[in-house]
Parts: structure tokens; C-alpha cells; sequence
């Protein structure tokens, strides 16, 4: 196989979660422009349909489900679904995510639950209902975040939380899964990078923050896309329980 060639995903059926803004959609966009028919979720249903068009404006196949990752029964009828209707699953990008920035002492258990509960314990049952189905060669990618390894400033202590335990879970899950079914599972670990989530900050933080990412840089949906193609692809092949950061190098500083 050419090199450039073991980047493509054609024939191969990836779902994306939280796939109704930001970066979601970027990455439902790339692994369709990269030959993947793709599975899109989130709980906002009339968001998906704006990510669905511009699957199938790839000539890609594209099945939009309403699921809350939190809940195991959507992440089963997810991938039940999608094996139904597009036949297989291959990838998974596990990118619905939330986050707060609420000080410690003040930060109340629904608060905290909340952001665990769909972080981590909803990228665990989707990569569990995935594992039940996927074959050899099938790649699950984890959505972490340089904040599982440094902090940023804010009171961030359940989605810091939250996503350095999505490390812990990326190297069990590859330990169990890579030699005995054949699914590899990576994480990647992304900067700054405008979303949803970053327009919640508060006024001037992202700026501020560039002194600490060598790049001088937020970064753009393209590069974290290409990333994760790398992993989900035949690319990363002898790729396995890894963190890859995507942070213009702030986890350096």
C-alpha cells in the first residue's frame, strides 16, 4: 500500500459523538472527505442535520441519531443502528465532551457528576458498545485534552478531572483490546482550539494563554482533523495506547 494511500478510510464506517458543532463537525467532515461513510450523534437532533449535509456533500453515506452518551442504552442503540444501516463500524471518535470552570469549594455533586458522566463514563460505553462489533484492524480514538495533564488558569477541577482519567482509560482499553480483537485505541490530547466550549471563557483567556503554547497560536479544526485521520487510519497501524498532543506545544512549557 502507498503510504499516502493507508491515510484513506474508504469502505470504512466511523461514528463521531457530539457531532452537533465545533469540532464534532470537523471531524465528521474529515473522515468523510477522507472515504468514510460516518454515524453522527448528539442530543441536540435539529443540530445534526447541518453536519449530515456536509457528509453527504462527499458523496458519503450519513446516519444522524438523537443519543446523550451518558445514558449506556444510547450508546448501544448508536451502534446498533449504525451496524443496521451503514453495516460495520471501524472508527470511533469520542468527542462529546462538556466542561465548567467552578471553584472547588462551590462546585455542587450534580455540577461535577455531570461533566463525568458524559467526559468519561460516556466515551467508556460507547467504546464498550463499539468493542462488542468492531473487527480486526477497527481504531477508537479518545478526545482528551492537554488539561487531563496541566492546568490553564481556571477552576476546571472535574474536567481536568475527566480528561486525565480518558488517558488511564486509552492505555487499559489498547492493553485489553489491541492484541486479542485487534482494536487499536489512541487519545488525542488537543490545545486551544476555538469551540463551543471556549466561547463560555471569559473575555481576553485564550490570548492570554498563547504565552504559554510555543506556536504563539490557537489552532485551527484542520490540524486536529488530520491528527485524528492519522490515528483512525491504517496510518497508525503499529499506534496503540498513545496520547497524542495537538497543542502547539504547550504541554512543553
Amino acid at each position: 500500500m502507498a503510504i499516502l494511500d493507508r491515510f484513506r478510510l474508504d469502505g470504512k464506517v466511523a461514528i463521531v459523538t457530539g457531532a452537533t458543532s465545533g469540532l464534532g463537525v470537523a471531524f465528521a467532515d474529515g473522515l468523510a472527505e477522507a472515504g468514510a461513510d460516518v454515524a453522527i450523534c448528539g442530543r441536540r437532533a435539529e443540530r445534526l442535520e447541518g453536519t449530515k449535509a456536509k457528509v453527504e456533500a462527499h458523496g458519503r453515506r450519513c446516519l444522524a441519531v438523537q443519543a446523550d452518551v451518558a445514558k449506556p442504552e444510547d450508546c448501544t442503540r448508536l451502534v446498533e443502528q449504525t451496524v443496521s444501516e451503514l453495516g460495520r463500524v471501524d472508527v470511533l471518535i469520542n468527542n462529546a465532551g462538556i466542561g465548567t470552570a467552578v471553584p472547588a469549594t462551590r462546585e455542587t455533586p450534580e455540577q461535577f457528576r455531570q461533566v463525568i458522566d458524559i467526559n468519561l463514563n460516556g466515551s467508556y460505553w460507547m467504546a464498550q458498545a463499539c468493542g462488542r462489533v468492531m473487527g480486526e484492524g477497527s481504531s477508537i480514538v479518545n478526545i482528551g485534552s492537554v488539561l487531563g495533564s496541566t492546568t490553564a488558569g481556571l477552576p476546571q477541577a472535574a474536567y481536568g478531572a475527566s480528561k486525565a482519567a480518558i488517558i488511564g482509560l486509552t492505555r487499559d482499553l489498547a492493553q485489553q483490546w489491541t492484541g486479542r480483537k485487534g482494536i487499536r485505541v489512541n487519545a488525542l490530547a488537543p490545545g486551544f482550539f476555538e469551540s463551543e466550549m471556549t466561547e463560555q471563557y471569559p473575555d481576553g483567556y485564550l490570548d492570554m494563554m498563547m504565552v504559554r503554547v510555543p506556536a504563539q497560536r490557537k489552532g485551527e479544526p484542520e490540524e486536529l482533523v488530520a491528527a485524528a485521520i492519522f490515528l483512525a487510519s491504517d496510518a497508525s497501524s503499529y499506534v496503540t495506547g498513545a496520547l497524542l498532543p495537538v497543542d502547539g506545544g504547550m504541554l512543553t512549557t
